[in-house]
């Protein structure tokens, strides 16, 4: 769907996205089904995807590549830990500044 310059895939679509995890060497992260980065800085990235919030943990952390459209995001650094966030009993979607916030 094209809107006022920018290229939109319907939400429906967005929720189809697979979603991957590839760890190259604790050092290399690629991730799939990315819908949005909600913070970040060179210690921790929280992402919203498609299977949940996705904490990514560690020293150095520098997102290489973002494509949104595509649902990509590359982390470069030192990556100590993954968390996924539960969604709750009701399902919900939404990360923590969302709950916070919304």
């Amino acid at each position: 769907m094209y809107m006022g310059g920018f290229l939109t895939m319907p939400y429906e679509d967005m929720s189809a996205m697979q979603h991957r995890l590839e760890l190259d060497s604790r050092e290399r992260l690629v991730v799939t089904g990315v819908e949005e980065v909600e913070r970040f800085d060179e210690e921790e990235i929280v992402m919203a995807t498609t299977a949940g919030t996705l904490v990514v943990g560690g020293t150095g952390l520098h997102i290489g590549k973002l494509n949104l459209d595509g649902g990509e995001l590359h982390v470069d650094g030192s990556i100590h830990t993954l968390l996924y966030e539960d969604r709750g009993p009701a399902g919900g979607q939404g990360g923590f500044l969302r709950r916070l916030f919304g």
